[in-house]
């Protein structure tokens, strides 16, 4: 029996992945019957059916599943050998371009983007901050980055900076004329600082406690779209705001702030860069993620104070 080749591999990868003979062929530069046809020959060559094909949908089989488990990391390692033998890593340059929201840009430009800079001063870093959830592939970016939740599961994410903890928060002289809650539903007798999302939508509350999950529609007469004009504001004494902790930090250091329902509000998996996998890896990205994860490393071994 003829052995597939690396071409009938990589074909195979990015149509199961895409689940799309036309997308596939889109991103490998190549006639969507050249991709069809190289996919039924990877099949005769093994003798499995490694895709379901409909008029309308293309999704892997079981086997063809179990292939492109086994296959992605040994793809994704084979760019690195190349890219290694290559030397790309002492000519790094060009453009790189993230897409991320502005609490994560900050993240950023605090640690991470001075020292790639110091490091690499032939990348000019594109950093666009953006709410909405995008296709970063399809608006042009080299990556993004978000919550580990939103991260898109056909992505590569690499963690970093730790779990993150979104902390309900209030002024004390608030709290001294209204009362603190004691369960997230004595928050529907308050007046909080509301969060509108890029969508459009209001945010709801989202709480847990011993398994127990809870999304709460907070009323209240404010309503904004951005996490420091929120703390500012509960700072204020306007009401109860829902921020990440990171944001709230200094105000509550300084006892202007409070937290509430501390208890409800468990740590998650935080933000994580994301790329897409089933392409060639530029260069400029590489080294990011590489300095990305020494400095995430260094702090995670800073002694805390």
């Amino acid at each position: 029996m003829p052995k597939p080749d690396l071409s009938d591999l990589t074909a195979f990868a990015a149509v199961a992945r895409h689940r799309s003979f036309r997308l596939a062929a889109e991103n490998l530069g190549v006639s969507r019957s050249s991709l069809s046809h190289t996919v039924i020959g990877l099949e005769c060559k093994l003798g499995l059916r490694l895709l379901h094909r409909t008029t309308r949908s293309v999704s892997p089989t079981e086997v063809g599943n179990a292939l492109l488990r086994r296959l992605t990391p040994l793809l994704l390692e084979l760019d690195e050998v190349l890219d290694a033998v290559k030397g790309e890593a002492d000519t790094v340059g060009g453009t790189l371009r993230i897409n991320c929201g502005p609490a994560a840009a900050e993240a950023l430009l605090r640690a991470a983007v001075p020292a790639f800079i110091e490091s690499f001063p032939n990348v000019e870093i594109d950093l666009v901050t953006d709410g909405r959830l995008i296709d970063i592939v399809a608006a042009g970016f080299d990556a993004g980055i978000r919550l580990r939740e939103a991260v898109p599961q056909d992505m590569v994410a690499v963690p970093f900076g730790g779990d993150v903890r979104f902390l309900a928060v209030a002024a004390p002289t608030y709290l001294d004329r209204h009362g603190t809650p004691l369960v997230p539903d004595d928050l529907r007798r308050h007046a909080c600082v509301r969060h509108r999302l890029p969508s459009g939508k209001l945010y709801r509350w989202e709480f847990e406690k011993h398994g127990q999950e809870l999304a709460v529609e907070v009323p209240g007469p404010l309503t904004l779209d951005n996490n420091r004009l929120m703390v500012s504001a509960a700072a204020d004494g306007l009401g109860i705001a829902f921020v990440p902790e990171a944001v709230a930090e200094v105000d509550l250091a300084a006892g202007r702030l409070v937290t509430v329902l501390a208890d409800w509000c468990p740590a998650y998996p935080g933000l994580c860069l994301y790329y897409p996998g089933h392409r060639h890896v530029p260069s400029a990205l590489r080294a990011f993620i590489d300095v990305l994860k020494r400095h995430d490393g260094a702090n995670a071994a800073r002694p805390r104070t």
